[in-house]
C-alpha cells in the first residue's frame, strides 16, 4: 500500500525525533539571530499606497518642485498659567524649550513665535504661544541618516517636562507626535493584549481542552517555534521589501492561532489512536495519514484566503498579509515535522501532570455534541431556516457601514498628541495646523488667471466653518502654486472628510473654471479619504478573488461542486453577521460602553478587508477539519446522517476550544486602546463564535442531511480531478484497518 507524503513525513520524522528536534532548533536560533539584527531595520511606522490617487499626485508634485519647502509638521503650545506670554518669566521657558527641541534628532527648524515677522502664534487673549515644528520626512530621514522617531521622542519628552513647570503648561501635537503614539499605543496593547491577557486565557483553554499540563504544552511550544522562525523570516524579506510594524502583531497573534490549532487537530487524533489501542509510532502513523493531511490542506486554504490582501496597494494590509502567509507555512512545517518528533519524544508522557477534577479526554465522539447534532439533523429544514434567518437579520446592519480613519481623537486621552491637539483647539481655534488641505495647482504661477483662481479659491471656503485661514505660495521653479487652508478640526475626523469633499467637489471647481492647469488636492486628510476610498474600491475585489480561489481550492480537495459553494455561502453568512454587529457596536453604540468599547461613526477602512481575509481563512481552516471528518465516515459507511453525527461528535470539542483559544487571542486586541484594533479583534471574535457553534453545529449537518447525496456531486466533466483522499479517506482507512488489525493479531 502507497503511504501519503504527510504520513511518510510523520512516521520519518517520530523514528528519528532527536534529529529532528535538532534541526528545528537550529532554524530557530538563526531566525532569533534575524530578529535581533535585523527585524528593527525592516519595519517601517509609515503606511504607503502603491497607486496614485489625487492626494499622492499633488504630493509627488510637491516633493519634485518644491522640496525645500518648511512645512510644518508638529506644533508645541505653551500657556502661561498666569500673566501673559510676554512675560520675561514665560520667554525664558520658551526660548529654553527651543533650544532643546532644536538640539533633537531629524529637527529642521523651530519655529519663533515671538520673531518680528512671525504671525498668528501668539493666541488672541495673548495667554499662549506657538511654536511650529518642521521635521525630516521619512525619506528626507533616510538620506540623513537620521530617525525622526526618536527625535519626536526627544521632543515629547522635553515638552512634558516643562509642563511640569508651575508657570507654564506645555503641549504638542502633529504628524510625528501621532505616529509616535500610535506606536506606543499598539505596542502596549500587544503586550497587555495578546501577552498578557491572549496568551495566558489560551493556556487555559489548552489545559481545559487536553486536561494535562505536558499535552498543552505542546501546542504552544509549537506556536512559539512558528512566531519565531516567521518573525526571522520577515526581518529578511523586510530588507528587501516595505514592511510595516503592525506584521509583529499579525504574526504573534496567528502565530498563536494556528500554532495551537493545528496541534490541537494532530495531537488529538495521537491520543484518540492510543486510546483506541494502537502503539506510539503506529498512532503517530495514523494521524499522519489523517490529521496531518487535513492540516496541510487546512493550511493551504488558509493562505489562498489571505492571498486577497496582497492585491490591495496598500503597504500595511500587504504587511499583515505577508505575516499571516509566512506564520501559517510556518505552523504547517512545524506540524508536520516538529510535532510528531516532540509526540515520539514524550510519547504517554504527554499525559503527565492531569488537571483535577477534569475528565480524561481520549478523543472520540463527544456524548454532548453527538447529542447536539441528533437534534439538529431531526429536523434539518427548521433549524435551517430558522438559523439563516437569524443570521440574515444580523447582516442586515451592515448596509450601514461607514469607512473612515478614526483619527487622533481616538487615542487615550493621556497621550501627547490628543492632549496638545486639544490644546490648540482652545487656544488657536482658527489658526495654523499640523494637517492642513493643500491645495497644488500644476501651471505657470506668474499666470493672472492662476493667481486670480488661488485668491479666488481662499475666498470661496472663507465662509465655511471646516477651514481655517488659507496661504498662498508658489514654488522656487515658477511652475507650481500652493493654496494650504487649515483645517478647524480633528484633520482625521468625519468633518474634515467631508470638508475635503467639498473642497474637491465644489469649492476648486468654482475657483479655477476656465483656468488651464491640473488641480490636485492633497494633505493628511485627503489622503485619509483617498486610502478609505481605495480600500472600499478593492473590498469587492479582495472578495471575489478569495471566493474564487478558495471554490477552486475546495472543488479539488473534496471533487464536489456542492461542498464547496455551501461552505462559501455558509462562511459569508458568519463574516456578515460580524460585520454586523461591529456596525451595531461600534457605530451605533448598543453595547459599547458595557463591553467597555469606543463609540465612533466610522469603521478603519482597513478593518473590513482584514476582516473578510482572516475570518474566511479561520472559517475555512475549520471547515475543512469537519469535512474531512465526515468525508472520512460516509466513504466506510455510505450513510450521510450517520458520518454528519460522527464528524460533528469527533471535532466538536477539538474545534470549539480551538476556536475559542482564537477568540481569546483576538479578544486581547480589543481589549487595547486603539479603535482599529478594538474592531479587528471584536469582529473576528464574534465571528469565530458564531462560525464554531451555530455554523458548525447547526447549518452544517442540517444542510448536509437535506443534500444527502448530492453532498458529493461531481459532473462527469469533472471526473478527472485527482483524488487526494483528505483526511485519510480510502488509504488512511486501509491503513487504520491494517494497523488495527496487527493489534488484534497481538492480543
Amino acid at each position: 500500500m502507497q503511504l501519503s507524503a504527510t504520513q511518510r513525513m510523520a512516521m520519518a520524522c517520530a523514528r528519528r525525533p532527536w534529529r529532528t528536534a535538532g534541526a528545528w532548533a537550529v532554524v530557530v536560533l538563526a531566525a532569533l539571530a534575524a530578529v535581533t539584527l535585523l527585524l528593527g531595520s525592516a519595519l517601517t511606522p509609515e503606511g504607503r499606497i502603491t497607486s496614485e490617487p489625487d492626494s499622492i499626485k499633488g504630493l509627488n508634485l510637491l516633493d519634485e518642485r518644491f522640496p525645500e519647502r518648511d512645512a510644518a509638521s508638529d506644533f508645541v503650545v505653551v500657556v502661561a498659567d498666569s500673566g501673559n506670554v510676554a512675560d520675561p518669566q514665560t520667554r525664558e521657558v520658551v526660548a529654553s524649550l527651543r533650544d532643546e527641541i532644536a538640539a533633537a534628532e531629524a529637527v529642521r527648524t523651530v519655529g519663533d513665535p515671538y520673531a518680528a515677522d512671525a504671525v498668528g502664534l501668539v493666541s488672541p487673549q495673548g495667554d499662549a504661544v506657538l511654536i511650529p515644528l518642521v521635521i525630516d520626512s521619512s525619506d528626507e530621514a533616510e538620506a540623513a541618516a537620521t530617525d525622526p522617531l526618536a527625535g519626536i521622542a526627544v521632543v515629547i519628552d522635553a515638552v512634558e517636562a516643562t509642563d511640569e513647570r508651575p508657570e507654564v503648561s506645555a503641549y504638542i501635537t502633529g504628524n510625528w507626535t501621532v505616529n509616535n503614539d500610535f506606536i506606543e499605543v499598539s505596542q502596549r496593547d500587544l503586550e497587555r493584549g495578546e501577552l498578557q491577557f491572549g496568551l495566558p486565557a489560551a493556556l487555559i483553554v489548552l489545559l481545559l481542552v487536553f486536561g494535562a499540563v505536558v499535552a498543552a504544552s505542546v501546542p504552544l511550544l509549537t506556536a512559539l517555534v512558528s512566531i519565531v522562525v516567521a518573525l526571522g523570516l520577515a526581518s529578511l524579506i523586510g530588507q528587501a521589501f516595505e514592511l510595516s510594524f503592525f506584521i509583529v502583531n499579525m504574526v504573534v497573534a496567528m502565530g498563536l492561532a494556528l500554532g495551537i490549532d493545528y496541534s490541537l487537530f494532530v495531537v488529538s487524533r495521537y491520543r484518540e489512536e492510543r486510546y483506541a489501542g494502537l502503539t506510539k509510532h503506529e498512532a503517530i502513523a495514523v494521524s499522519g495519514a489523517t490529521a496531518s493531511k487535513a492540516v496541510l490542506f487546512s493550511g493551504s486554504a488558509f493562505v489562498v484566503a489571505l492571498l486577497g490582501m496582497l492585491l490591495v496597494p496598500d503597504t500595511v494590509l500587504r504587511s499583515l498579509a505577508t505575516g499571516a502567509v509566512l506564520v501559517g507555512v510556518v505552523t504547517v512545517a512545524s506540524a508536520l515535522t516538529l510535532l510528531p518528533a516532540l509526540v515520539s519524544l514524550l510519547g504517554d508522557h504527554i499525559e503527565r501532570l492531569r488537571i483535577p477534577l477534569l475528565p480524561r479526554q481520549h478523543g472520540g465522539e463527544s456524548r454532548f455534541w453527538t447529542r447536539a447534532v441528533r437534534i439538529v439533523t431531526r429536523r434539518p429544514a427548521w433549524t435551517a431556516g430558522a438559523t439563516i434567518a437569524a443570521l440574515v437579520a444580523l447582516t442586515l446592519p451592515v448596509l450601514g457601514l461607514q469607512t473612515g480613519s478614526a483619527g487622533l481623537t481616538s487615542l487615550p486621552g493621556d497621550m501627547a498628541a490628543r492632549q496638545g491637539f486639544a490644546a490648540l483647539e482652545t487656544y488657536f481655534p482658527a489658526g495654523a495646523r499640523s494637517n492642513p488641505a493643500v491645495v497644488v495647482v500644476d501651471a505657470d504661477a506668474s499666470s493672472p488667471a492662476v493667481r486670480s483662481a488661488a485668491q479666488s479659491l481662499g475666498d470661496e471656503v472663507d465662509g465655511d466653518s471646516s477651514f481655517g485661514a488659507s496661504t498662498v505660495s508658489t514654488a522656487p521653479s515658477g511652475d507650481l502654486t500652493l493654496v494650504e487652508i487649515a483645517l478647524t478640526g480633528d484633520g482625521s475626523g468625519s468633518e474634515a472628510s467631508a470638508a475635503i469633499v467639498r473642497l474637491r467637489e465644489d469649492y476648486v471647481p468654482t475657483a479655477f473654471d476656465g483656468v488651464d492647469a491640473a488641480v490636485y488636492v492633497t494633505g493628511a486628510t485627503a489622503f485619509d479619504l483617498d486610502y478609505t476610498t481605495l480600500i472600499d474600491r478593492w473590498l469587492p475585489i479582495v472578495i471575489a478573488f478569495v471566493l474564487t480561489l478558495s471554490f477552486l481550492l475546495l472543488l479539488i480537495i473534496f471533487r464536489s461542486v456542492v461542498l464547496p459553494l455551501k461552505a462559501v455561502a455558509l462562511n459569508l453568512l458568519s463574516v456578515g453577521a460580524a460585520y454586523g454587529l461591529m456596525v451595531l457596536v461600534f457605530q451605533e453604540g448598543i453595547g459599547a460602553d458595557l463591553l467597555g468599547l469606543q463609540q465612533i461613526d466610522r469603521v478603519e477602512p482597513w478593518v473590513p478587508v482584514f476582516l473578510f481575509s482572516v475570518l474566511f481563512a479561520l472559517s475555512m481552516d475549520y471547515h475543512m477539519f469537519l469535512l474531512t471528518r465526515i468525508r472520512e465516515r460516509y466513504l466506510a459507511t455510505g450513510d450521510t446522517v450517520d458520518a454528519v453525527a460522527h464528524g460533528v461528535g469527533a471535532t466538536g470539542r477539538i474545534i470549539t476550544g480551538a476556536a475559542l483559544i482564537i477568540v481569546v487571542v483576538f479578544l486581547g486586541f480589543a481589549t487595547g486602546d486603539l479603535v482599529g484594533f478594538q474592531q479587528m479583534g471584536f469582529g473576528v471574535g464574534v465571528a469565530l463564535l458564531i462560525d464554531a457553534t451555530v455554523i458548525r453545529t447547526v447549518l452544517v449537518p442540517s444542510s448536509m442531511v437535506l443534500l444527502g447525496s448530492w453532498n458529493w456531486y461531481l459532473p462527469g466533466w469533472l471526473e478527472w480531478l485527482p483524488e487526494l483522499h483528505i483526511e485519510g479517506g480510502a488509504e488512511g482507512e486501509a491503513e487504520h484497518d491494517l494497523v488495527g488489525s496487527q493489534v488484534a493479531d497481538r492480543s
